[in-house]
């Protein structure tokens, strides 16, 4: 699964409610946050990229490219999965990109699995997956000729939100169930924007632990 699919993890957020920085290389039960999104999302797709403006060195160890915007101003994730489509379409052979954020220690590993399957043979649908009735737009695949009327909606309508470009797109939602761990229910979406956060990853990681 997800040889001929481009993957890109979106890691180009400034983080404010973390203090600034690279919410994505904190500390994770003896990890980086990225190292275990990584571990979970690199095994379904390939090539595997990670957006992420600044400079690229600090992600040198993670070993794959790292992209920063194609558009300007710090214009959100969907200038993310631009520039994820993007570099598909020049550098790879691809015809589909899988997206993730870079905060989601939790992301299903059946991921692309499941939306690749949903998608099926309706060309240039954008399968979004969802949990507990809530859509995730970050978390998708996209078709690559996608990305002109992304730009567009980018660029020259000057709208960043993900939903928004969704809705407009023929689009089907893809549910996951809640991962079980012990006593514990996790959404296999949570994903980490305060040092709260931070610390409850940390439990749940330590209890899904054998």
């Amino acid at each position: 699964m997800g040889r001929d699919i481009a993957g890109i993890i979106l890691a180009g957020g400034r983080s404010r409610r973390m203090g600034g920085g690279d919410k994505s290389l904190l500390a994770l039960c003896g990890n980086s946050l990225l190292d275990h999104v990584v571990s979970r999302f690199a095994p379904q797709v390939s090539p595997l990229a990670l957006s992420a403006n600044g400079d690229p060195a600090r992600f040198a160890r993670i070993g794959v490219p790292v992209l920063a915007d194609v558009v300007e101003g710090f214009a959100g994730p969907l200038a993310g999965i631009l520039t994820g489509l993007e570099w598909a379409a020049a550098d790879t052979a691809c015809e589909t990109l899988a997206t993730v954020a870079g905060d989601t220690p939790f992301l299903p590993r059946d991921l692309v699995e499941r939306l690749v399957a949903a998608a099926g043979e309706r060309a240039g649908v954008i399968a979004v997956a969802s949990s507990s009735g809530k859509r995730h737009p970050t978390f998708a695949l996209w078709p690559i000729a996608a990305r002109k009327a992304l730009r567009h909606f980018l660029v020259d309508d000057d709208i960043r939100r993900v939903s928004a470009f969704i809705d407009r797109h023929g689009f089907i939602e893809v549910e996951f169930s809640l991962l079980k761990s012990g006593e514990h229910e996790i959404d296999p979406f949570f994903n980490i924007n305060t040092p709260d956060d931070l610390a409850v990853a940390e439990r749940l990681l330590q209890s899904m632990q054998p």
